[in-house]
């Protein structure tokens, strides 16, 4: 019997599969938090030039004085990066007019900010604004620097030293770095705990999908990895809920820090991966492992049965592979595999640079930023439900081309629309961005499938890889301020579209058999 006959024969998906999905998929629903975390910690309120003190308004209410200081935009509010030159002569005028043909001036005296929705937030901490501003997205972007990082590094690093030797240590980085993020006194502190938060994230993500499907039998697997995508979009709803509590971007940056502590301690009583240590020649680890695992699920006399000997023979050819020499170049040194890697690289960096450009300013939709995030999260949820049906019936190949197709054409739709159009805005960005979340839940498994099995993990981290490039681009165009507001859609727009139409030169998986080596890949 191979390893899947394993664990069948010791319970299939019983007690402990369940507890062990539920105890990773947890972190999985707080790290989402994070990854989104800025939408709300470095949220802009409405600010305008500090006036001068309350003594010094000698006549006149404040809000009366408040026009004589400043000039007001087109909107009747005031403008928010400068004021009167002379502040002594308002101060002087007697006449309750504004002045005419004064020079305006960058404000000197700091900032006044509206606090009735945040009390505070990154902005209103180190005065992020005007010719500031774009230091907020730098925040954002490092933290996605070490999110691609992470990916580049702990991959291969889990490959070597163990899932949970890797995920344990992840959580414990997060939790930690998280919490000093959270009361680090000046910015470039806060920036790089939040880069380590960030590479943390990546090898939770990774090494938390890897442990659920290798516990897993084959049956129970597509479930599972489906609700690992559940997760992450619960998350956002969580994180919508603690953000709309904790109006303080520190306690609200702790909040969501401080359980992965939890995790780690809980950590160190989940099981290494069976599977990897075998392959990796510790198989009287594993079955100890799998015996305790067989009590769990009420399997006792069956994992008595099994012996060391046993598990090497039947994964005598997943031993072979393993010790087989691969390397990313093997993903584009055939035809076949050269074609079909190319087009999953577009598929990946597309549908993650989309998905992350529209994530990342939820106040440009005008709704509240709360109900936007949780919109976000329960529409995404739903969809991925449909994701899970349609792969079933209809196939791989035509759900990817579909879902990235109209996520695209949603997404321009949305550049065209006029912002004073808040609600049909709103509507189209949240279903191009539940379009895209059923294209990343789509290409999961898609991958898996076209990949074989002698370099499937080497695709599966490659492809990665190109899925935090893509959400580090997203970030850094995000730089480009106000300046790029409209051009900015049309490019997330754009791209997924192409990469839907990259996606029909794939093959088709369902109901195939997974191919082992890369000649079988040629050959079809």
């Amino acid at each position: 019997m191979a390893f899947n006959d394993v664990l069948k024969s010791i319970g299939g998906v019983g007690c402990f599969q369940i507890l062990h999905t539920i105890l990773l998929l947890v972190p999985v629903a707080m790290l989402s938090c994070h990854n989104l975390l800025q939408n709300f910690t470095g949220a802009v309120p409405e600010h305008h030039c500090k006036l001068p003190s309350t003594s010094d308004l000698n006549h006149g209410s404040r809000a009366h004085f408040m026009k004589l200081f400043t000039s007001l935009n087109q909107d009747h509010k005031p403008w928010r990066c400068v004021q009167y030159q002379k502040a002594k002569d308002l101060l002087s005028n007697t006449t309750n007019r504004p002045l005419k043909g004064k020079m305006m001036e960058y404000c000197k005296e700091g900032w006044t900010y509206d606090r009735s929705i945040f009390s505070s937030t990154i902005v209103t901490e180190w005065n992020l604004v005007c010719d500031q501003r774009p230091w907020r997205q730098v925040a954002r972007s490092i933290y996605m620097t070490g999110v691609l990082l992470g990916a580049l590094v702990f991959g291969s690093l889990a490959d070597n030293l163990g899932r949970m030797e890797i995920l344990t240590w992840s959580y414990l980085q997060m939790g930690v770095a998280g919490s000093c993020a959270a009361f680090l006194p000046t910015y470039d502190g806060y920036c790089a705990f939040r880069f380590l938060c960030g590479v943390a994230s990546s090898a939770i993500s990774v090494n938390s999908i890897s442990l659920i499907l290798e516990w897993m039998p084959k049956h129970g697997r597509t479930l599972a990895g489906n609700f690992f995508g559940f997760s992450y979009s619960l998350g956002q709803i969580v994180l919508a809920v603690m953000a709309y509590m904790i109006r303080d971007w520190r306690w609200l940056q702790f909040a969501v820090s401080a359980p992965f502590v939890i995790f780690f301690i809980y950590s160190w009583w989940l099981p290494e991966s069976a599977r990897w240590l075998i392959l990796r020649g510790d198989p009287c680890k594993a079955l100890k492992h799998l015996r305790k695992v067989a009590q769990i699920n009420g399997k006792q006399e069956e994992g008595e049965k099994l012996t060391p000997e046993m598990l090497c023979s039947e994964m005598q050819k997943d031993i072979l592979l393993i010790k087989s020499s691969h390397s990313v170049l093997d993903l584009v040194r055939t035809p076949a595999m050269r074609r079909m890697s190319l087009c999953l690289v577009l598929v990946w960096f597309s549908s993650n640079f989309a998905y992350y450009g529209l994530s990342m300013d939820l106040q440009d939709f005008g709704l509240s930023i709360f109900l936007t995030q949780a919109l976000f999260g329960g529409v995404e949820m739903a969809a991925k439900l449909m994701v899970m049906l349609f792969m079933t019936f209809v196939g791989r190949r035509v759900m990817q081309f579909g879902s990235l197709f109209l996520a695209g054409v949603m997404v321009l739709s949305y550049g065209f629309i006029s912002q004073e159009m808040q609600m049909l805005c709103t509507v189209l960005a949240v279903t191009g961005k539940a379009f895209l979340a059923s294209a990343i839940t789509c290409m999961y498994l898609y991958t898996g499938e076209l990949y074989p099995t002698e370099i499937r993990q080497t695709g599966m981290g490659f492809s990665a890889m190109n899925a935090r490039l893509g959400s580090a681009v997203a970030s850094a165009l995000h730089l480009t301020g106000d300046f790029s507001a409209t051009i900015l859609p049309m490019i997330f727009g754009i791209t997924p579209i192409i990469a839907g139409f990259f996606s029909c030169f794939l093959l088709e998986t369902k109901d195939s058999a997974l191919a082992d080596t890369i000649n079988e890949v040629e050959d079809r």
